[in-house]
């Protein structure tokens, strides 16, 4: 490993065996491949081959750049002139130092080969402990020395286009890198924590960006009606779920279903997170006053047939986008909420007009993601997965909105009466589509839980037969037990009354 560099390895393809003073021995799959004379001049030494597959190269490389980790890690730990440095320009100096250089880009692409979404930087009491987060999962990765831990946070922060010298406030910074022959994108966030800091990195892989409404795990009847309202080119379709839930992935597919050659389409996003051809794509920047509402209003000035908000924030935005979708344009962007009525609740108690929620809203998907069945053993636990899983599926509800519902929202209704209303008009919910993915074999049943237990649209479950009933209903629509205890005039009955105490009448044994 002294000899044979990691970036070496990697250009030509070789596991390093063994060496001597004469012959350095490797493993390749291209034995005729004419760049190996220059790893013998490189090194100084004959090269000697042992033929191997391309599967066992990729292996053995994977291993030997996780000891170039640890081997890196074991240099720095021992350089007494890392430990917690004061001075800027002392700090900087060590920041971009051959071996932390090397650490970090070790780590970013050992990551990323992990098909990692998050890096965690973890300062500790005794070490600095590096986690991945790979399909929703947060996992320990590598441990490294404590001494690294002020350079290996300022590395980034260089990284980044942060500054260096200020440790006492959280910053955030964007960086675009060449890894693993692909464009990632990379945004840095630290925060102050116990004297240090704290440092996470989103993972931002424009390859893996969904191209199709069917490879995020929307049905192929969501995914008709969703086309349905995409082509009609008007109104505001809002992807909700809580945070990590995929809502900018459904967002970026819908507009991969659009004609983008004969359409003037716009995107505001905080970060820009994946290219796409042939759409203009704005990057908001609060500080210089380029916020959503002055972006939006901006925007619907340059003639936009469809315009991107990356996230509803504030009742200005929203106000605006409802505005713009009532006059013809055709909005997405997402909101936090639970499920899909609750969005309609959601932005008339942000301030928006009903009436404008009522005609600007056309259609909202709600989002959650579950880990999906390893495609290469179907479950049954392989080398390229975890368990048996491998990769995310998303799980939809879909709400199209129809007059019923429009009327519903002008007149005040409340949200299980939407819920009502939409599951009358054909909307399913989170818990029935988690379950025809596990029918379909496309997840397991363990990955489903909290997702049909914190369903809202789904209702309680029955005391009686666990089915799924309805918050504003009596009884169980599976079962018929009665799950409210209710007066002939009316008033709920609580547990242990014996009289109403609206109309003074003997509660009726039940």
């Amino acid at each position: 490993m002294r000899l044979v560099t990691v970036e070496a390895a990697r250009a030509h393809r070789v596991v390093p065996l063994s060496v001597d003073a004469r012959t350095l021995t490797v493993a390749t799959a291209r034995p005729l491949d004419p760049s190996l004379d220059e790893l013998g001049f490189r090194v100084g030494r004959r090269v000697r081959l042992l033929v191997a597959s391309d599967a066992a190269i990729d292996e053995g490389l994977e291993a030997f750049c996780g000891n170039e980790i640890s081997r890196l890690a074991t240099i720095l730990g021992e350089r007494t002139d890392l430990v917690d440095i004061e001075d800027s320009a002392t700090l900087e100096r060590a920041a971009r130092a051959a071996p932390l250089v090397r650490l970090v880009d070790e780590i970013i692409r050992e990551s990323a080969r992990a098909r990692a979404s998050d890096i965690h930087v973890e300062p500790g009491r005794a070490a600095v402990t590096v986690r991945i987060r790979v399909d929703g999962i947060l996992r320990r990765a590598w441990s490294l020395p404590l001494a690294v831990r002020t350079a290996l946070v300022s590395r980034l922060k260089v990284m980044a286009g942060m500054d260096i010298s200020v440790r006492r406030r959280p910053q955030d910074g964007s960086l675009r890198l060449r890894v693993l022959d692909r464009e990632l994108a990379l945004r840095v966030s630290t925060l102050p924590s116990g004297g240090s800091e704290k440092a996470v990195i989103r993972i931002l892989d424009s390859e893996r960006a969904p191209l199709d409404l069917r490879e995020l795990g929307l049905s192929s009847e969501d995914a008709g009606r969703l086309r349905d309202v995409v082509a009609a080119g008007r109104g505001v379709i809002l992807a909700t779920g809580p945070t990590g839930s995929g809502k900018s992935s459904t967002l970026h597919a819908l507009l991969h279903a659009l004609d983008r050659e004969g359409r003037n389409v716009v995107t505001l996003e905080d970060p820009v997170e994946y290219r796409l051809p042939g759409v203009t794509q704005v990057q908001v920047d609060p500080r210089s006053g380029l916020t959503f509402p002055a972006a939006l209003r901006a925007v619907l000035r340059q003639d936009p047939d469809t315009v991107m908000v990356g996230e509803i924030r504030d009742a200005e935005t929203a106000r605006i986008a409802m505005a713009a979708a009532v006059t013809g344009h055709l909005v997405l962007s997402t909101l936090h909420t639970t499920d899909a009525p609750g969005a309609l609740t959601r932005l008339v108690q942000m301030g928006v007009p009903a009436y404008l929620v009522a005609g600007g809203v056309s259609a909202i998907v709600a989002q959650r993601l579950a880990r999906r069945t390893c495609s290469h053993c179907r479950g049954a636990a392989c080398p390229r997965c975890d368990g048996g899983l491998r990769g995310r599926t998303g799980v939809f509800q879909l709400l199209v909105v129809d007059d019923a519902l429009r009327d519903a929202v002008v007149d005040g209704a409340s949200t299980p009466t939407l819920r009502r209303l939409a599951r009358e008009g054909g909307m399913r919910s989170l818990s029935e589509d988690a379950r025809r993915q596990v029918a379909e074999r496309r997840t397991t049943p363990h990955e489903i839980v909290s997702i049909t237990r914190g369903d809202p649209s789904a209702g309680r479950p029955c005391s009686n037969c666990a089915g799924g009933v309805p918050t504003d209903a009596a009884g169980c629509p599976w079962c018929g037990l009665a799950t409210v205890s209710r007066c002939r005039c009316g008033r709920r009955l609580e547990p242990g009354w014996k009289w109403c105490p609206e109309c003074r009448a003997p509660k009726s044994p039940t």
